[in-house]
C-alpha cells in the first residue's frame, strides 16, 4: 500500500511554484523560460511542470521564437 510522506506533495508544490510563475510574469511581464526560471529561482523542471499547470488552466501562452521560448501571461 502506498503511503503519501508526511512533507508537501509534489503536486502542491507544483501549484506553488505556478503561484510564483504567475507572479513574476504579472510584475515583470513576459519571459523567455531561462529568465523565468532565473526570476523564480526554483529548478527548470519544477518551474516548466508550473508552466504547464498554467498552460492548461489557460493562464499562459507559450511563444516559440528565433532563438528562446517566450511565455506570456494571458489577461
Amino acid at each position: 500500500m502506498f503511503s503519501a510522506p508526511s512533507s508537501i506533495s509534489i503536486v502542491a508544490q507544483i501549484g506553488e511554484t505556478a503561484g510564483k510563475v504567475w507572479h513574476v510574469l504579472n510584475e515583470k511581464g513576459p519571459l523567455s523560460m531561462a529568465k523565468l526560471v532565473k526570476a523564480v529561482g526554483l529548478p527548470r523542471d519544477m518551474v516548466m511542470h508550473a508552466v504547464g499547470w498554467l498552460a492548461r488552466e489557460d493562464k499562459v501562452w507559450i511563444q516559440d521564437e528565433a532563438r528562446c521560448r517566450m511565455i506570456y501571461l494571458k489577461q
